[in-house]
């Protein structure tokens, strides 16, 4: 999340949202010092702290912002007391969350009335970006509570309402502000017709890419189980390789016999069941010499002519590219690279230092390095 953040901002992103209060923490630990926006309601008795924090929230329930107003005007008694920026969330449609459009005035007249409270914005979000008539009926429901907030005077520095989606199709305004989140993965959403989109699409790149090098390659003979359970036997004398991940990394048990990975620019399937730590292929027909431990496998991206998207990943898994972007876990190293070349690398040794080193004053270095790559 930080490198991304800062690579957005020096693109020249004016805000960035995030889904949760503890994630905007992190940025602004990170030194992130722009606008944050946190697009789930917290908890009340963090309101004072994301005022101080400059931590911008979002209100979409009447309970949850009256108990919020209430936190903020009793922490306010004090002079000069940081402001809370609020923005509403509007029910248009989604059905997920957000205030309902003949409740936004009363919402708003509540946060203006309210010292060391402001009114920082309002948003909603589409249900079905592509599907015209529901996307114009929640564009007309987002426009009628603007302009109720209009006719009673009450200004609104900041609308927002297309994520990926929006961007990409005609007929969607972009008012003050957007919300790219799969495009920052490099990737169009799943539902859009690709030839339908607008040539600016074609100059998206994947910007993420998941290799590996085995822990152990050996030959089993014919009759062998691999894996838990087993539900894979070999039926041939078979060169398996091992590789260093598994669910617990987010590479899901739904994938067992059904994945496949690129190794000397050849696809090889994976074989067993997925384990917690564990991931198998079969390389037996791997020209050449025999697959090893120095070579790289590609299991999200590309090698040689070859490539395996998230697309593929997520039809793999019966989801969609979201789930298959968002679910690596912590654990996972990260390798991050700009057109110049590697610009940094984040194991979770290193972050776990980098946590000692805040809040103990001492300096600590991580001594190994994990094998995944």
């Amino acid at each position: 999340m930080v490198p991304v953040a800062r690579a957005l901002v020096e693109a020249g992103a004016d805000g960035l949202c995030v889904a949760t209060f503890d994630e905007a923490v992190a940025l602004r630990s990170a030194g992130l010092e722009g606008r944050i926006s946190v697009l789930y309601p917290i908890p009340p008795e963090l309101a004072p702290e994301a005022a101080a924090r400059r931590i911008g929230i979002a209100a979409g329930d009447g309970v949850m912002l009256a108990a919020l107003l209430a936190r903020m005007g009793a922490a306010n008694q004090r002079p000069g007391a940081p402001e809370l920026q609020i923005e509403l969330e509007i029910e248009t449609g989604l059905g997920r969350g957000g205030v309902a459009v003949l409740g936004v005035l009363a919402a708003a007249a509540s946060i203006e009335a309210t010292a060391g409270a402001r009114l920082a914005g309002v948003w909603t979000h589409l249900q079905e970006a592509e599907d015209e008539p529901r996307t114009a009926a929640q564009i007309a429901r987002f426009e009628e509570a603007l302009q109720s907030l209009a006719a009673a005077g009450i200004d609104v520095p900041r609308r927002h309402l297309a994520a990926s989606a929006g961007l990409f199709l005609a007929g969607i305004p972009s008012y003050d502000a957007v919300r790219p989140g799969l495009m920052t993965y490099g990737i169009a959403p799943d539902e859009l017709d690709p030839g339908t989109l607008p040539p600016a699409t074609a100059r998206l790149r994947p910007a993420m890419a998941l290799n590996a090098r085995p822990v152990r390659v050996a030959d089993l003979p014919a009759g062998h189980g691999v894996s838990y359970g087993p539900t894979f036997e070999t039926g041939r004398p078979s060169r398996i390789a091992t590789l260093p991940l598994g669910y617990g990394d987010g590479w899901p048990r739904s994938l067992s016999n059904r994945a496949e990975a690129l190794v000397r620019g050849g696809r090889v399937p994976l074989v067993g069941n997925v384990a917690m730590d564990a991931i198998m292929f079969d390389v037996t027909d791997i020209p050449g010499e025999p697959v090893g431990v120095e070579d790289e496998f590609v299991l999200l991206g590309e090698q040689g002519s070859e490539r395996i998207t998230v697309m593929d990943l997520a039809r793999a898994r019966t989801t969609n590219s979201w789930e298959v972007v968002t679910t690596t876990s912590r654990r996972l190293p990260r390798v991050y690279h700009a057109s110049a070349g590697l610009v940094g690398i984040r194991t979770l040794a290193s972050v776990e230092d980098s946590w000692l080193e805040s809040n103990s004053g001492t300096e600590t270095s991580a001594s190994s390095r994990s094998t995944r790559s």
